[in-house]
């Protein structure tokens, strides 16, 4: 089943309406093929409702969908997960976005550390975020999220300790972090609805003066086992322990 978001007021509970407008209603139309009586999925971006609607007419600038029931299955993690990605090479933060979005990260910061081989000037940058975040959004429709994650503008690390400075709980995977219980409690710790930053080290991790102010500013190094991970696992390692305890309780 397909699955589109759509803004709160393109949903009519009352009258079980649904309107679909912009760009998804062409790739309906000509792409998808969708025909009158097909069924598809929205959410609105805000909460974890799934809204089951079905095609009643096809026009020129929108879809015209019947709400016929609303899931209220709870599809995004209990807490909110920021990650802070270093910026890997090539074409790996693509796949880094669409795999986050998919375990349910809340939030995805590109990071311009010391230590990156990719370097963006700002029109850059612009443009290639904006490509992150319609990663992004497919993924988010493929996995049939109830949000679509925001990927902001790419940050410095200095800035991006200071970001993850609100939050409630700040977790660095380190080489020299041997600790394996330690970072079974603090993962097994975390609350519902609490804000969780994972930093993540692009190719040759972060530096040590990188380390060094994490470590001030009260990030948890923690161990992702005695193996060394590459960027785009290492990542999706954390994710998927997060989304294991999280949703295990």
């Amino acid at each position: 089943m397909h699955h589109f978001f759509v803004s709160p007021e393109q949903i009519n509970v009352s009258d079980r309406s649904v309107i679909i407008l912009g760009a998804d209603v062409n790739h309906i139309k000509n792409v998808l093929r969708m025909r009158t009586g097909e069924e598809f999925s929205v959410s609105n971006g805000q909460d974890s409702r799934e809204y089951r609607c079905a095609v009643l007419t096809l026009e020129e600038d929108r879809i015209l969908g019947e709400l016929r029931f609303i899931r209220e299955d709870k599809v995004e993690l209990p807490a909110r997960i920021h990650l802070f990605q270093g910026l890997p090479k090539a074409d790996k933060m693509e796949l880094i976005i669409q795999k986050a979005v998919e375990l349910g990260v809340f939030r995805i910061v590109p990071v311009a550390a010391s230590r990156c081989i990719v370097k963006l000037d700002h029109k850059k940058a612009t443009a290639r975020t904006a490509r992150w975040q319609g990663i992004a959004e497919a993924a988010a429709k493929q996995s049939r999220r109830g949000l679509v994650p925001e990927v902001t503008e790419v940050s410095d690390f200095g800035r991006a300790v200071e970001m993850a400075s609100e939050m409630d709980v700040r977790l660095i995977p380190y080489e020299l972090a041997q600790d394996i219980s330690k970072t079974r409690r603090l993962l097994e710790e975390i609350k519902p609805e609490q804000d969780v930053a994972v930093f993540i080290g692009p190719e040759g991790g972060f530096a040590e003066e990188e380390i060094a102010l994490a470590l001030e500013n009260g990030l948890e190094p923690i161990t992702l086992g005695k193996r060394i991970l590459r960027t785009e696992t290492a990542g999706m390692t954390v994710l998927s322990w997060l989304m294991y305890v999280l949703e295990m309780r």
